[in-house]
């Protein structure tokens, strides 16, 4: 396995962990792999930086083992430049359909890789 194919697989695990809703549930967890830059804009136009998002995720939908978790697909990814990727995939959580497009970049030392940045669009029902 080559760098690049290692990177993004790197990526993609750190971002199915961000899924798991004990790591949702944990800021300790999820702050280990949310860059200390992070912004998201979410599915409904709000934007989210670090702090927001760890003091929220506990509570958002997919973070609770009692409710719907996240369906991931269609996931990939590609190395834009020694430590950033971009991952691009969909999700399924209860009746709600999303596409995904997050960069992930290489922290220094134990930092490991980190999400930088994460963009989430609703897909319409019928809409393929």
């Amino acid at each position: 396995m080559d760098s690049a194919t290692d990177d993004v697989n790197q990526a993609i695990a750190g971002e199915l962990q961000l899924m798991d809703p004990h790591v949702r549930a944990s800021r300790e967890l999820a702050s280990q792999l949310l860059d200390p830059q992070f912004v998201e804009v979410g599915g409904s136009g709000r934007r989210w930086t670090y702090e927001v998002m760890l003091a929220e995720l506990p509570n958002h939908p997919g973070s609770s083992l009692s409710g719907p978790c996240f369906e991931p697909s269609d996931m990939s990814g590609v190395l834009l430049a020694p430590g950033l990727v971009h991952l691009t995939f969909e999700t399924v959580l209860g009746e709600r359909r999303t596409r995904h497009s997050s960069i992930w970049r290489k922290g220094d030392g134990a930092a490991g890789w980190r999400m930088y940045y994460h963009q989430a669009t609703r897909v319409p029902p019928g809409v393929q």
